[in-house]
């Protein structure tokens, strides 16, 4: 009975070793492995969907790029020799790169800025909601349908409405050629391309900012915040971090893949090639061309440039113990 009791008095359990940690048990029915089967078995479906969409697709993508595919005739591995003509002999692919990076550069944050300024003022707002409708319904339709609308008010003859008003006001002496020009061409598309940022980016915002606690901003102003500016640096920005982390890399994927409206207002080809993009001349080689070895090439430089941007971006807007 002494034994037993010092025993348990040293380990805190009557029958083990002192100063020995019990093992423990790895059974199938234990219940951390049981946990942990829940998990597995909970994350399953995103596995598979994640597999068969995205992974399958990028290795194949990747096998076919080091190939000479064109369905006729069977599949011929040529290596690197896909990539090397991209970036030595096709002018084309170098002019639809500067042209997707000069769209990139100023349409992606340029949009990604004005979704956000422009969520925080309507939630100040008395009638947000209807604000916020007015703002996001455009979005609801697509590119190409309302390219429709914008040939009409941007046409390249008298009769386009920007062109009557402007040579009514006497600002022009005849019509511009708004989406035949090449020097107008891009400006034009990321114009629209600006107005249409009001979508998905637009809302995720504003969800994230009705989210922020009043409280915050009532312990700020105890703390010394005076102003709309130091509340928006020093609570509602670190508040909102996951909302623009989010807005932020899909920005830069809709900046990169930008294609639909280039086509709706430029058409494709467009005039000298003003408008023509990466997904352009990967569509061109693809369904055109039927070159699929040539396009996967294309699109898996995409991909590698989707991914090293979002690893910056995550990296900006990630908290430090993310």
């Amino acid at each position: 009975m002494t034994n037993i009791m010092n025993t348990s008095g040293a380990t805190g359990r009557a029958g083990t070793v002192p100063g020995r940690v019990p093992k423990k048990k790895h059974g199938f029915f234990n219940p951390f492995r049981k946990d942990t089967a829940e998990g597995y078995l909970m994350a399953t479906p995103f596995v598979i969907l994640f597999t068969v969409f995205v992974v399958i697709p990028v290795i194949w993508s990747l096998v076919l790029s080091l190939t000479s595919y064109n369905i006729i005739q069977p599949m011929k591995f040529i290596g690197l020799e896909n990539y090397k003509e991209l970036f030595t002999n096709d002018d084309l692919f170098i002019k639809a790169v500067k042209n997707t990076f000069s769209y990139a550069v100023v349409a992606g944050p340029l949009g990604f800025i004005a979704s956000f300024l422009f969520a925080w003022i309507i939630n100040q707002l008395k009638f947000r909601n209807t604000f916020a409708l007015a703002f996001y319904a455009p979005s609801l339709t697509s590119g190409l349908a309302m390219s429709v609308v914008w040939l009409y008010l941007f046409s390249s003859d008298r009769y386009g409405l920007v062109n009557d008003i402007l040579i009514r006001l006497g600002f022009l002496s005849e019509p511009v050629q708004w989406t035949k020009d090449p020097q107008y061409i891009m400006k034009l598309i990321i114009f629209i391309s600006l107005w249409t940022s009001m979508g998905t980016g637009f809302l995720t915002n504003l969800a994230g900012l009705n989210n922020i606690p009043k409280d915050m901003y009532e312990a700020g102003k105890i703390d010394g915040i005076r102003n709309k500016f130091q509340e928006l640096w020093y609570i509602t920005l670190p508040s909102v971090k996951p909302q623009l982390l989010f807005n932020s890399i899909m920005a830069m994927v809709g900046a990169l893949g930008v294609f639909d409206i280039t086509v709706g207002i430029a058409g494709f080809p467009s005039p000298d090639y003003a408008a023509h993009t990466m997904v352009g001349h990967m569509y061109d080689y693809a369904f055109l061309r039927f070159e699929l070895g040539y396009a996967s090439a294309i699109s898996f430089l995409l991909f590698l440039l989707n991914f090293g941007l979002g690893r910056i971006l995550m990296k900006i807007f990630s908290s430090k113990d993310e």
